[in-house]
């Protein structure tokens, strides 16, 4: 478990965003919210694929998709369903972008 100590800080994270940030957002700010979510998702995936030299990183996309679906039901309604893809797309694309900074900065 000490050995994912920098993956489990980044998903905790990421949980905060998914679970805390909402409760102080009103209504009128939803879409302000969920671009707030979707950047924060881009960023930890940058770092997370930047600091962690290890394989489980590689599944850190789908477990932000996973780690979302209650959320759904929590704060949002069905219709928010769609955004399971846009935050496996997102932090697919900042895991590909951090894995390249990664090996250019130590070769």
């Amino acid at each position: 478990m000490k050995k994912f100590w920098k993956e489990i800080l980044i998903l905790t994270i990421q949980l905060f965003l998914f679970y805390i940030v909402p409760l102080f957002v009103g209504q009128t700010d939803i879409m302000g919210m969920i671009l707030l979510l979707i950047i924060g998702t881009f960023i930890l995936s940058l770092i997370i694929s930047s600091i962690s030299k290890e394989k489980v990183k590689y599944f850190y996309p789908l477990i932000v998709s996973i780690l979302f679906i209650p959320s759904i039901f929590i704060y949002y309604n069905g219709s928010a369903l769609i955004h399971i893809v846009w935050y496996f797309v997102d932090s697919l694309i900042g895991l590909v972008i951090g894995t390249i900074i990664y090996k250019l900065t130590n070769k």
